[in-house]
């Protein structure tokens, strides 16, 4: 059937669209409350959430049938993806802007696709190569802007590329080490390596107060515990599910949307114009994504 045969790839698109909302929410959150503590929350959040549904699905809270091989690989992909990456992505966001940043997040899923080759030795179609590079095009194109400027700080085009080789090195860590294991324990073996390292990192910047702080903000946490249930838990969930079953490149290029599928929802809710420029790129991006399913 149809819907069976490209069940990876539809994955890969609710992937973006959980992200979208996901990315939505934390901006309203993280506006209150500041990003390192919407990036340490939502994976607090997100444990016991994983947790909750894995005893109602397989009868267990904590990933305790997990082997060492999926916990070494499961658990360094949140590290590289959870952590590194994000901390690399918002911290770009900083220096370069998000817009910006996000053109160079766009690289992703080439990234992707090339880690994939190597590390994992997948091979890519004509035919997904050619969806990888109009999809790619089109949010280039739609996030860039039309007073983008070639050059940028160096620095943060580091740190953005840090965070688009977080994602891709992620996914396919992820790839290397879910094999069939169930794609929401395998989540939450990362959300708890990338917990542990945010724990740590607030440890040493000695930032608790401000983190149990945000936690007395009713408005943030609500904004919070949305992102989350469409973030580290619903979203990535499928975006391991969606590389079980679609080669990563592909799977990357799919979750990549989120920069076209963000702007609608970010005109309403944070008033922001939509421009001629990001509709051409939105359909082009779509185009590109129809490519994987002719």
């Amino acid at each position: 059937m149809p819907f069976q045969s490209h069940i990876g790839e539809i994955a890969g698109l609710l992937t973006a669209v959980c992200w979208t909302l996901s990315a939505l929410f934390f901006e309203k959150a993280g506006r209150r409350i500041g990003s390192l503590s919407v990036n340490i929350l939502r994976l607090f959040l997100a444990i016991p959430f994983l947790g909750l549904t894995t005893l109602f699905t397989r009868g267990m809270f904590f990933p305790a049938d997990a082997t060492t091989y999926q916990w070494f690989w499961l658990g360094l992909s949140g590290i590289v993806g959870f952590f590194l990456g994000d901390l690399c992505l918002f911290k770009s966001y900083t220096i370069i802007g998000s817009r910006t940043a996000q053109l160079v997040m766009s690289l992703a899923p080439m990234l992707t696709a090339l880690i994939g080759w190597l590390f994992l030795h997948e091979t890519l179609s004509v035919k997904s190569i050619m969806g990888i590079v109009v999809s790619v095009s089109g949010i280039m194109i739609a996030v860039a802007g039309r007073h983008f400027k070639l050059y940028i700080p160096l620095k943060g085009f580091l740190f953005a590329l840090g965070g688009a080789l977080g994602q891709a090195v992620g996914l396919v860590l992820s790839k290397k080490g879910i094999g069939d294991y169930d794609a929401m324990a395998a989540t939450q073996i990362r959300a708890i390596f990338g917990f542990v390292c945010f724990a740590l990192l607030v440890t040493y910047l000695k930032r608790w107060k401000g983190i149990f702080g945000a936690v007395k903000d009713a408005k943030s946490m609500q904004s919070l515990t949305v992102g989350t249930v469409f973030g580290p838990f619903v979203g990535v969930a499928l975006s391991l599910f969606a590389v079980q079953h679609a080669n990563t490149g592909v799977a990357a290029t799919l979750m990549a949307l989120v920069p076209i599928f963000i702007i609608a929802p970010s005109a309403v809710m944070f008033h922001e114009k939509i421009t001629v420029r990001q509709v051409v790129g939105a359909v082009i991006s779509i185009v590109g994504a129809s490519i994987f399913f002719l």
